[in-house]
């Protein structure tokens, strides 16, 4: 496989690289692109098995997605550019950045997350059921939204993801558990950039996603501190887990405030 699909947009440094997240594609950063590009050079990726980009079960994983990303940034001969990456793209800017570091300059963390130890198990009961792979997909998605979400969009990303074949959806949601178990906080750790963490919901103890309020602290952002004592936190409170689209204003100002500050 060659380079995943990516489409350059605008001019300017530094770079900002966009990366989406599980079963969504690059046009979920249509707003941030348009916005930054005047002046900016912005790369927008599908990751393999997603998109435009093709790919097999076999070859997704967390690791392999981030070295695609780092091979985009070399094939473009980048500057150092800032990494943008949201839910599951959260872990592959992380790896893109430990992979091609000298094209890198600092990362956002867009409404992250770590799957627990004990999610494994219930992964593979889910995916040992006729339907459990889409009952499970239906679920997650839907309780990203929240009643402020506009409902053809969330319509529209539902869709999206019901449509990423079960085989690839599988072996990613997967990976993601086994990557948060065994690589998420050594990885931040090793990081060399300066990094924001941008958070709008979490999962509470029934795994139900809630929405956030300023100033609020969850598990997934002790761990980013504990990992990243100098990362910048901030929360955009009462907004779903796709704030690049439910809240797009807030979400390119608070980027636009840690690219000046990083520049």
């Amino acid at each position: 496989m060659g380079l995943i699909h990516h489409v350059v947009a605008g001019s300017g440094a530094p770079p900002l690289v966009f990366v989406h997240g599980f079963g969504c594609d690059r046009t979920d950063w249509n707003a941030q692109v348009a916005h930054f590009s005047p002046h900016h050079q912005t790369i927008a990726v599908d990751l393999r098995g997603h998109g435009l980009s093709p790919g097999a079960a076999t070859d997704c994983s967390i690791e392999r997605c981030g070295a695609d990303v780092a091979e985009v940034m070399r094939a473009l001969d980048l500057p150092p550019a800032v990494l943008i990456g949201h839910s599951m793209g959260c872990r592959i800017v992380i790896e893109a950045a430990l992979q091609a570091p000298d094209h890198v300059a600092a990362v956002v963390l867009v409404d992250g997350s770590q799957f627990a130890p004990e999610m494994g198990a219930v992964m593979r009961q889910n995916f040992a059921l006729p339907d459990g792979y889409a009952e499970m997909t239906e679920s997650i998605f839907r309780q990203m939204f929240t009643a402020r979400s506009d409902s053809a969009v969330a319509a529209a990303v539902i869709a999206r993801a019901r449509r990423l074949p079960r085989p690839i959806g599988e072996k990613m949601l997967a990976d993601m558990q086994r990557y948060d178990v065994h690589r998420l906080a050594s990885s931040l750790a090793s990081l060399l950039v300066p990094v924001m963490a941008v958070q709008c919901t979490y999962s509470n103890e029934k795994r139900e996603r809630q929405t956030m309020r300023a100033g609020q602290a969850t598990p997934y952002l002790a761990m980013v501190r504990a990992n990243v004592p100098s990362a910048r936190v901030e929360i955009i409170p009462d907004t779903g887990h796709f704030p690049q689209l439910d809240a797009a204003a807030a979400t390119n100002a608070l980027i636009e405030g840690f690219v000046r500050d990083v520049s």
